[in-house]
């Protein structure tokens, strides 16, 4: 699933490439892709990109904004008449191959390009409504704040709110804290030393605030490396992203060393997802 600071570098590429274009048509391959009637997006001009969470918010030039959720796997490919591509999300070929295809949702032909909406699960979506609605809407409700806006006293009360589950459920939960996804929990809690399966209960209020720092810590590392899923993940100028080469301290490395302590790093499971920890520094 693209992560938060993934969707912060799709959102930082099209605010390069499709500011002030005129959306001159949409066409709508899935219909639960698209929610909403096209006319209010149709004619319309880009004036930016938002994100809140993991969502983008493309807004027009009607007072309408676009929600766009990637969920699991979707992809936004940009292809241009003149000059260069963009894409991000879910990473597979169609990031390279002729589009359409059979994944592409939605199509939003532009004044100097064509925008992709491609997702092979169906999971992800296009809403249209109301700028000023925006804030209303209940998945967007519903998040808590980021980590960068995070009241560390606030954190601590969530924490106590759900201290019999572990701190990494809690932090994944994004009514808790929005934005963290599976690397960047086992990120920020190898940073603090924290053992994933720990009861949110019993974490200090020092703790509390360390985690916070760390999420958004290891997040701007991502962030400005240009996102993690390597393989085929694209910036705006075309480069590859390359969080998980050059910061990750355990995600994806197991059987490797800790760089801190030189222990054996092992992959485990909680709350139903792959976790990654070094048993040394994170004890339970």
């Amino acid at each position: 699933m693209p992560e938060l600071p993934e969707v912060e570098t799709i959102k930082r590429g099209l605010n390069k490439f499709i500011i002030q274009q005129k959306i001159k048509k949409v066409t709508v391959n899935c219909e639960k892709s698209f929610i909403g009637p096209v006319e209010l997006v149709e004619g319309a001009k880009i004036v930016g990109v938002r994100r809140r969470g993991k969502c983008l918010l493309v807004d027009l030039s009607n007072d309408i904004t676009m929600m766009i959720h990637l969920r699991m796997t979707g992809q936004v490919i940009y292809r241009a008449l003149r000059g260069a591509d963009f894409a991000g999300g879910h990473p597979t070929d169609s990031f390279f191959t002729e589009l359409p295809n059979k994944q592409t949702r939605v199509i939003l032909k532009l004044s100097e390009g064509t925008l992709y909406f491609n997702d092979q699960r169906k999971f992800g979506f296009l809403k249209v409504l109301p700028s000023d609605e925006v804030e209303q809407d209940k998945f967007i409700a519903s998040l808590g704040a980021e980590p960068w806006e995070m009241n560390a006293e606030e954190f601590y009360q969530k924490l106590q709110r759900h201290a019999k589950a572990p701190i990494k459920a809690v932090i994944l939960d994004q009514k808790v804290m929005a934005g963290v996804g599976n690397i960047y929990a086992d990120e920020a809690l190898f940073e603090i030393k924290v053992h994933p399966k720990t009861l949110a209960g019993k974490l200090s209020k020092k703790q509390a605030k360390d985690l916070v720092r760390a999420a958004a810590k290891v997040m701007d590392a991502s962030i400005n490396a240009g996102g993690s899923t390597m393989a085929t993940y694209l910036k705006a100028d075309g480069t590859k992203g390359d969080y998980l080469e050059k910061f990750a301290q355990v995600f994806h490395r197991e059987g490797q060393e800790c760089k801190r302590c030189g222990a054996e790093i092992i992959k485990i499971r909680v709350a139903g997802r792959g976790t990654h920890i070094c048993p040394e520094c994170q004890k339970c």
